[in-house]
């Protein structure tokens, strides 16, 4: 690989915070190239006898696959562990959890409920533990968002990212990433709705240093208005069914569609991280139009990530 050499051995990916500018485009960057080598057929064995646990508190499909997946390119081994296969489940302490693991594998994924949770697992583990998403936060979607933002825009530096839609754990770990690289980030929810102010104050002081802006707003097409890219996720997130009617009426006015579309660049893209609802939070004429990037981007999920656990498993 020819991306500038970095170490981030010794790190967790908890959030993208944790993260300066130089190595969240590192990783990205180290994501096109192994990209391009699994693409040619060329064997990138870069963790060759490594192998990865994967918690799973909440089912996916983009994460257990595209981890399996690039272990299995990357020639380690990836080890489902369902929230019944531990003793976690069952009484066991995160910190012995941790502890534990730490002895038999050389990096740890955990999708779960709460983000203290994983905190805890990192605070315990003697190997790196990545953030597969958490109620707070989902880095790891957010690396292959900006990958893709990467390779169809180019220099990330002063484009504009909209989000329309819930003030989720995708809101903030957006917010955080656009701010890191410089990438204005503008949020449009129903009112109620909007992400933590904790988090938004910290992607503004992150944005301060990039020269990037951290807008909020309860107006669509003022958050869309010459956007490069257009972001939304489900209006009810796994966990929250039981406000999904009382959410379809809050979030009515805010789908994404053609006409909202129109507020954006010409040459804007429409980015979601799946799975999506048509009729609900966009039309199937935005997210199946020749605008969307939806796909291109959960395949990046895989560069993504390999390049993360790459940069934070291999031996250097």
């Amino acid at each position: 690989m020819t991306a500038a050499s970095i170490s981030l051995k010794g790190k967790h990916m908890l959030t993208l915070a944790d993260y300066t500018k130089d190595e969240i485009m590192h990783i990205i960057q180290t994501a096109t190239e192994l990209k391009q080598m699994q693409k040619k057929g060329e064997p990138h064995p870069y963790l060759k006898g490594k192998t990865l646990a994967m918690i799973f508190e909440k089912l996916s499909t983009r994460t257990r696959v595209s981890f399996e997946t690039g272990m299995y390119q990357l020639g380690g081994h990836a080890l489902f562990l369902g929230k019944n296969d531990l003793q976690m489940g069952r009484g066991e302490t995160v910190e012995d959890t941790a502890k534990v693991l730490s002895r038999f594998v050389d990096g740890i994924m955990i999708r779960a409920y709460s983000h203290d949770s994983v905190v805890q697992l990192a605070n315990h583990s003697s190997v790196p533990v990545i953030n597969g998403l958490t109620d707070e936060y989902h880095p790891c979607q957010v690396l292959a968002d900006l990958m893709t933002l990467y390779e169809v825009k180019g220099n990330l530096e002063g484009k504009k990212l909209a989000y329309v839609g819930d003030g989720n754990n995708m809101t903030h770990s957006l917010m955080i990433g656009c701010a890191k690289l410089g990438v204005s980030c503008s949020v449009a929810t129903p009112k109620g709705y909007e992400p933590k102010q904790e988090i938004v104050e910290l992607a503004k002081r992150f944005a301060k240093e990039t020269g990037a802006a951290i807008v909020i707003t309860n107006d669509p097409k003022t958050a869309v208005k010459e956007a490069d890219a257009v972001y939304t996720d489900v209006w009810t997130s796994m966990g929250w069914e039981e406000e999904q009617e009382t959410r379809l009426k809050a979030f009515a006015d805010f789908q994404v569609n053609s006409e909202l579309m129109k507020e954006a660049h010409e040459d804007a893209v429409f980015l979601h991280c799946l799975p999506a609802h048509r009729g609900e939070e966009v039309s199937a004429d935005v997210i199946d139009g020749p605008q969307s990037l939806v796909f291109d981007e959960a395949e990046n999920r895989l560069h993504a990530q390999k390049a993360l656990m790459v940069a934070l498993m291999a031996d250097e």
